[in-house]
């Protein structure tokens, strides 16, 4: 699977990386082992695929159920370390699968808004970034990616340096008070770099 993975990333990088020019910042701060929840914000449908071409290390990522279920594209994104979640509704199976990777000491890549925001400004993200943060021992890294999706416009993909849980943790923080504290790192991300 790790070799499917990584040849699908270098197809896919090679297509990109010249299409959108684009520029990776916060590598360095991405850690190099240990569960990570990585939150980013939601743009475009091939965010997914620039978050994890990018990343220092493979990306799991929830895709809607319905993706499964198309013949061939099913099998691929399965095999891109993709799991499937029920929109609309508390998907529990969802939920155990993303705590495993992440006590795996695996990546998982979420996008706290859950759609695409059609501005391209950041949305407000939904309890499920902080549900994740409060429940596991992960690092937590804010991802912002920089538009416009436009042929050869440069197009980055900023990293920013994990954010602090422990006082969050003590402080009994709701799920909904932490997403809002990543959405945040997240938007002073797209302030910096923008």
């Amino acid at each position: 699977m790790a070799t499917f993975y990584s040849f699908a990333k270098s197809v896919v990088y090679s297509v990109f990386k010249p299409l959108y020019r684009m520029e990776v910042i916060g590598t360095e701060d991405f850690p190099k082992e240990g569960g990570v929840l990585l939150c980013a914000n939601h743009i475009h449908n091939f965010d997914p695929l620039v978050v994890g071409i990018n990343a220092p290390r493979p990306v799991h990522f929830m895709a809607k159920e319905e993706i499964f279920k198309v013949p061939v594209l099913g099998s691929i994104v399965r095999k891109c370390n993709a799991f499937p979640v029920k929109r609309g509704m508390g998907d529990r199976e969802a939920l155990r699968t993303g705590m495993k990777v992440l006590k795996d000491g695996h990546v998982f890549g979420l996008f706290p808004e859950g759609t695409r925001s059609k501005t391209g400004e950041i949305g407000k993200g939904l309890a499920g970034a902080g549900f994740f943060a409060l429940r596991s021992d992960a690092f937590v890294i804010p991802c912002a990616i920089i538009g416009p999706y436009k042929s050869f416009s440069k197009l980055k993909v900023v990293y920013g340096k994990p954010i602090p849980m422990e006082e969050l943790k003590k402080s009994k923080a709701s799920a909904e008070q932490v997403t809002e504290i990543i959405m945040s790192e997240i938007d002073n991300l797209i302030k910096v770099h923008r």
